[in-house]
């Protein structure tokens, strides 16, 4: 099972994820926080999807790919700014997804379509686009939201969480109204729901 392009592919993407500098406390050890995101975009799939093929378990578990190394401060403030960041982070990963899935022996046209699905191409007509969207919205409602809803003002927080929804297929809503949350964050997401 180790020398199978898969598991060459997941060790050499959670070799990179480690090497992020920023950690998280999980059960009162260090994790690197990227190492620490991917496994959390992976549980969620496996919530999702009975069996995801192969090429979107990688897509999923390569969507944060060295995030770390552009910050979003190093660009401008805002909803353009923060596009320009969001669209060329998933470039990176893409690309660097791909590279390591052909230099385990995937096919080209394989690595393509796990980059299409990091860089969140046919959002609403692909599955695996969707996949890798929905799981990103559950990690950013399970772990994000509460501190998030601190630093925004209440009507952009509202607009964000309806925006996150349209992108979220039913499966993924189902899971998210499932989150425990504050009292708070519940009343936020229902108020933008209602909206």
């Amino acid at each position: 099972m180790s020398d199978t392009p898969y598991a060459k592919t997941l060790a050499a993407l959670d070799a990179l994820h480690a090497e992020d500098p920023r950690s998280v406390e999980v059960d009162g050890e260090p994790v690197p926080q990227e190492l620490w995101h991917a496994g959390r975009m992976s549980a969620w799939l496996e919530r999702l999807h009975e069996h995801p093929d192969e090429l979107v378990q990688l897509a999923v578990r390569g969507q944060h790919l060295q995030r770390w190394q552009v910050p979003r401060s190093d660009y401008p403030e805002g909803r353009v700014g923060y596009l320009t960041w969001r669209r060329d982070q998933g470039q990176r990963a893409g690309e660097t997804t791909a590279r390591l899935m052909q230099e385990a022996g995937y096919s080209a046209e394989q690595a393509e379509r796990v980059e299409r699905m990091i860089r969140k191409q046919g959002l609403g007509r692909e599955p695996g686009t969707q996949a890798v969207e929905d799981c990103a919205c559950l990690v950013f409602l399970e772990n994000y939201f509460g501190d998030f809803s601190k630093q925004i003002d209440h009507d952009h927080l509202i607009r964000i969480v309806q925006m996150t929804w349209k992108k979220m297929s039913p499966g993924a809503h189902e899971l998210a109204l499932g989150l425990p949350m504050s009292d708070e964050a519940r009343g936020l997401v229902e108020e933008a729901l209602a909206g």
